[in-house]
């Protein structure tokens, strides 16, 4: 479905298509200060990963990096979840591999890491809600028409 530039949303769905941003943006801010905190301070979660040193710090500072990279979906769904739903839809689908790759990798390990599988909780925690976040927004604009 190709939608006209000059597009308008009806004035009646103009507060759902606000609320639907508002939720992306929560998200997209959560990911993105998940990724600052990872790539300028990475040696505050090495440890959660059972990992350390220069290895351990440049292992958590790229997976920072890829946080970022991850959310460019989330933001272009951002300025416009009707306009560019496709863009809602990667996100949501992205954030459903994330929480169930999660859950199958705790799943598989020893349960004496126990600080590893502490920080995989964090994560599975972490993502379901962004992904409880993505699926309202969805839902609040998944009815709105962009007209001419």
């Amino acid at each position: 479905m190709t939608i006209p530039a000059n597009s308008a949303v009806q004035p009646n769905h103009k507060r759902r298509l606000w609320l639907g941003r508002f939720f992306i943006a929560v998200v997209v801010f959560l990911n993105l200060q998940a990724a600052v905190a990872f790539v300028l301070h990475p040696g505050d979660y090495a440890s959660g990963f059972e990992i350390s040193g220069v290895a351990g710090n440049a292992m958590v500072q790229g997976m920072g990096l890829l946080f970022v990279m991850w959310n460019i979906p989330y933001i272009v769904a951002l300025l416009h979840p009707v306009r560019y739903r496709i863009s809602l839809i990667e996100a949501i689908c992205m954030q459903t591999i994330g929480v169930a790759g999660e859950t199958s990798l705790k799943l598989l390990l020893p349960a004496s890491h126990t600080i590893l599988i502490a920080s995989v909780n964090r994560f599975i925690l972490f993502d379901a809600a962004d992904l409880f976040f993505l699926l309202l927004a969805w839902t609040i604009t998944r009815k709105i028409n962009l007209q001419k």
